[in-house]
């Protein structure tokens, strides 16, 4: 096969292919249109464009059909995109091109996504942020579920996006660029704490799958593998997949976090007593 090959869509979706589009045309947009002083610098325009290409790439490249067909990289598959394609476009903070595109909206459609607000402010409850970022792993890795999403074109699609979506989210939660200090953010000892919980449930399932004795994922020999490996070695890189990388990226969001902190602490006006002399 040649590089296009790899490269062409194995399940075409004009409805991931028109998300993506949007997403940079958009991006690219704001960064040609805001002024000079407010755009990101090169280097998180890279790390943005590398998140959103790597999402891409697992999505609608060879990649994909090698996910539906080997557990361990469908396991690497989400790896991406739940944690290492959120993980990136949070920590390149686009933040000051999404204020700069909302300013352009009209004040009708501001409206009109005002429920959209509400939604947002939900999800991104620490709790509930948390918990779906953690159950949405165990449920579309309980076998059953996972049986009927494998051999269902449109479950597979809803699963791959709500891992996409809920990534973003959480991620965002735990980078978001504005300061607790003076701001209404989330603090940064909460945001350590996050990312320690959500950590230790992954390990958990991690380690399940890699110390099972029989076959917990049975459907990928029922529409054959894609390579001639063993059933349990295929299980057994899954669950390592599914172990080892998600707490090594909660332990580099802490040291991220840390950082922060550290270079923040003592340089603001905490927010609390910014209220208070604004109500004074």
């Amino acid at each position: 096969m040649s590089v296009a090959d790899y490269l062409i869509p194995y399940d075409f979706s004009p409805v991931t292919i028109a998300g993506f589009m949007l997403v940079l045309g958009f991006y690219g947009y704001g960064l040609l249109k805001m002024p000079d002083e407010e755009r990101p610098g090169s280097g998180r325009i890279l790390v943005f464009m590398v998140g959103v290409m790597m999402c891409y790439a697992v999505m609608q490249t060879r990649f994909d059909y090698y996910s539906q067909y080997m557990f361990f990289v469908h396991r690497g598959q989400h790896l991406i995109l739940h944690h290492l394609g959120p993980f990136l476009i949070a920590l390149s903070n686009p933040l000051p091109v999404m204020r700069f595109l909302y300013s352009r909206i009209k004040p009708g459609v501001r409206r009109a996504l005002v429920p959209v607000g509400w939604i947002y402010r939900f999800l991104q409850h620490p709790a509930i942020a948390s918990f779906l970022f953690v159950g949405l792993i165990y449920f579309w890795l309980w076998p059953p579920i996972h049986f009927d999403a494998m051999l269902s074109r449109d479950l597979y699609w809803i699963m791959n996006w709500s891992m996409l979506l809920d990534g973003l989210l959480f991620w965002w939660l735990i980078f978001d660029p504005r300061s607790p200090v003076n701001s209404d953010a989330l603090g940064y000892g909460k945001r350590i704490l996050l990312l320690a919980l959500v950590a230790i449930p992954q390990m958990v399932l991690g380690a399940t799958i890699v110390f099972s004795r029989g076959m917990v994922y049975d459907v990928y020999e029922v529409c054959g593998r894609a390579w001639p490996m063993a059933p349990e070695t295929d299980q057994l890189l899954g669950g390592l997949l599914t172990w080892i990388p998600p707490a090594m990226m909660s332990i580099l969001g802490i040291l991220i976090i840390l950082r922060r902190a550290m270079r923040e602490d003592g340089k603001i006006t905490p927010y609390s007593d910014k209220l208070k002399a604004t109500h004074s």
